[in-house]
């Protein structure tokens, strides 16, 4: 639910200089300020739910990890672990986002979000360093793993992580928390099949190796997915224009939409979170149109074309 304020100031400055002659100089203000919380209670409570779910099974993977003697099952384990991290540190930041704007925050709390996403995907680098670590000490000393129980947790794990999986998707998808949460728990189910084909491959033939190659290529998936979270969560704390605000789109727009229009300057995109952009620009206007207008006009072509529900907004008439 969004709470939505709108102010539109409008000011005239005539300067006298000693020469006698004078010019007139007006601005225009337009501000739309729109705080979307990007999440609610039932996203909430489905994370909570999922981390529960997850937690309680990284421990059950993690014995049968350890009476196994599966790397896979192991590290896959391990990325639960992060999982459960992951998912308790996005309950978090829905919880911070719906927190209302103070003094201190003006923006509100909904950045928290993506700094969680950011530190969920460092996290997942790490986890895919140590698979990796692992299975090159276990390489140079074999270890016998128990195909029959690897395929009974892993079989178990494929199942929760499928459960957990459509119980995160079922939130806001274009959420960048939520889909940082759903490419851990993604990692993880991939983690399993790859644990489920090593335990096959055990059981039928007795090679042990398959172990091995199959946490590697789980340590490969989690690192594509961590690539992709940093990447995105990155580009918006760094304040990264969001797709599809091209400053240079933005203003042929402008121009191409308001005849009033002589010049664009000024254009500035940038992010809280991925469902808040924002947008700053002044336009310059020819002197027979009205500033209070054109700059209510150019929040709304915002809006619509390109949807934002942000915008700064100031329009000068153009010297003579």
């Amino acid at each position: 639910m969004g709470i939505r304020h709108q102010h539109d100031h409008g000011h005239n400055h005539e300067h006298s200089h000693a020469r006698g002659t004078s010019s007139v100089e007006a601005h225009g203000h337009g501000h739309n300020h729109f705080h979307s919380q990007g999440v609610n209670a039932k996203n909430e409570r489905r994370m909570a739910f999922a981390a529960v779910l997850i937690g309680s099974f990284m421990v059950v993977e993690f014995i049968g990890g350890i009476l196994s003697g599966s790397l896979a099952l192991l590290a896959d384990a391990g990325h639960m672990l992060t999982d459960f991290a992951a998912l308790s540190l996005a309950w978090t930041a829905f919880r911070m986002a719906r927190r209302p704007a103070d003094w201190k925050h003006t923006f509100g709390f909904d950045r928290f979000s993506v700094v969680v996403a950011f530190v969920n995907g460092l996290s997942l680098f790490a986890i895919a360093a140590l698979i990796v670590w692992e299975a090159i000490k276990r390489a140079g000393q074999p270890v016998e793993v128990m195909g029959a129980p690897m395929l009974v947790v892993a079989t178990l794990g494929l199942i929760v992580n499928i459960i957990v999986f459509f119980i995160i998707i079922s939130g806001d998808k274009e959420n960048l928390n939520i889909r940082a949460a759903a490419l851990h728990v993604m990692g993880d189910l991939l983690g399993s099949v790859a644990a489920i084909g090593a335990a096959i491959i055990i059981l039928l033939t007795g090679w042990m190796p398959a172990d091995l190659i199959m946490s590697v290529l789980v340590a490969v998936i989690i690192l594509r997915s961590a690539w992709y979270v940093v990447r995105e969560a990155g580009h918006i704390l760094m304040e990264g224009a969001p797709k599809g605000l091209d400053r240079r789109t933005i203003s042929a727009d402008m121009h191409e939409q308001f005849s009033q229009i002589v010049h664009v300057d000024h254009i500035h995109a940038w992010s809280i979170s991925q469902e808040r952009p924002m947008v700053t620009l002044e336009a310059i206007i020819s002197g027979e149109a009205n500033i209070e207008d054109t700059a209510r006009a150019i929040k709304t072509r915002l809006h619509d074309r390109f949807g934002v529900e942000h915008a700064t907004v100031e329009v000068k008439r153009e010297r003579r």
